[in-house]
């Protein structure tokens, strides 16, 4: 099979020649110009099984922190920068804590928090859903930038809902750009000869947005007639017929489009778009790596006041154990010593 063929006519926005699939674990940008739309698109296999895996999560936590990873690798891929871009919620439902920290081009690592005993209440009542998990709180997307650079946050209240719709409220409220996401992460049975069938986790997500080049364009019916603050007058703007055409196209996008092993970026994006020619740029890879390292851990050690460190001491040894990658450091106490 021809790359031309695997790629269903998708052309690269660069040389307009056909171009071979991203294939799993890689972020593909993607633009309709006809659409005024841009936006990428992301398939993650093994990276994403890896962490996971590595946790043992129960799978509906192994599902929610999927989901906050494919969110994040779509958002954190965007940086310019080699910054960072971590997605933390806190919140009051079993879940209580999810953490993605995404460094570009293409690192990630992640890790949750839970309460087995409510997490297990939840499954029994049919409430182990995106909200049931997570409860009320908020989500933070923070942007690093790094030394001597501001950090940058965006808040989104969380009060029930999926992570679809936390991250169009975000655009709404931090970016202010027409926005539409879908996310799917699942299970899948697979066999290799030889071998037991196994499940290994895949997840992918898309993302578009609305990038005329006049922004007046952008504008859409700001609130609620209901909702308008004091002082306000209230005008509703009616949605760009291209912005119409292109969210409605996306919101036909099903799970098993996301998930299935048999699907590609350039398949996807063929289906949704075809009659209005996308085009590809460069994917970028994504890779589960951590960036804790034992100088880090010691240097973050060191910032300890000595009485709480020596309440760490265990059989003479100062054990850390890596949130992210469940990697272990042993340091002797007396290393610690001024």
């Amino acid at each position: 099979m021809t790359g031309q063929d695997q790629s269903f006519g998708v052309t690269s926005a660069e040389t307009g020649a056909a171009v071979e699939p991203a294939g799993e674990d890689a972020v593909l940008p993607y633009s309709v110009d006809a659409l005024d739309v841009r936006g990428r698109v992301v398939y993650l296999g093994s990276a994403l099984d890896a962490i996971l895996r590595r946790h043992a999560y129960p799978e509906p936590v192994s599902r929610l922190l999927g989901e906050a990873i494919v969110l994040t690798a779509l958002l954190g891929s965007s940086l310019k920068f080699k910054g960072r871009l971590i997605l933390q919620t806190q919140t009051d439902g079993p879940v209580s804590m999810l953490v993605v920290d995404f460094q570009a081009p293409g690192n990630i690592r992640a890790y949750a928090r839970f309460d087995e005993e409510r997490l297990e209440a939840a499954v029994q009542n049919d409430a182990a859903d995106t909200p049931g998990l997570l409860g009320k709180g908020h989500l933070a997307m923070t942007i690093d930038q790094g030394t001597y650079m501001q950090r940058y946050q965006g808040l989104v209240v969380l009060d029930g809902g999926s992570f679809e719709d936390v991250a169009h409220r975000y655009f709404e409220q931090s970016e202010q750009i027409p926005t539409r996401v879908r996310l799917a992460v699942g299970e899948m049975l697979t066999r290799h000869e030889g071998q037991e069938p196994d499940q290994v986790w895949k997840a992918g997500g898309i993302v578009a947005q609305f990038l005329p080049e006049n922004t007046e364009r952008m504008r859409m019916k700001d609130f609620d007639p209901g909702d308008v603050p004091d002082g306000i007058v209230y005008q509703e703007h009616a949605e760009d017929d291209a912005w119409i055409e292109a969210k409605a196209l996306v919101d036909t996008v099903e799970d098993v489009e996301l998930t299935a092993p048999e699907m590609n970026a350039e398949r996807l994006l063929f289906r949704l778009f075809h009659e209005r020619d996308p085009r590809v740029f460069p994917p970028q890879q994504v890779a589960d790596k951590c960036r804790c390292t034992r100088d880090s851990v010691s240097q973050m050690l060191e910032n300890f006041q000595v009485e709480e460190r020596m309440e760490m001491v265990v059989d003479n040894q100062i054990e850390v154990t890596c949130e992210f990658c469940s990697a272990q450091y042993q340091f002797d106490p007396k290393d610690f010593d001024t």
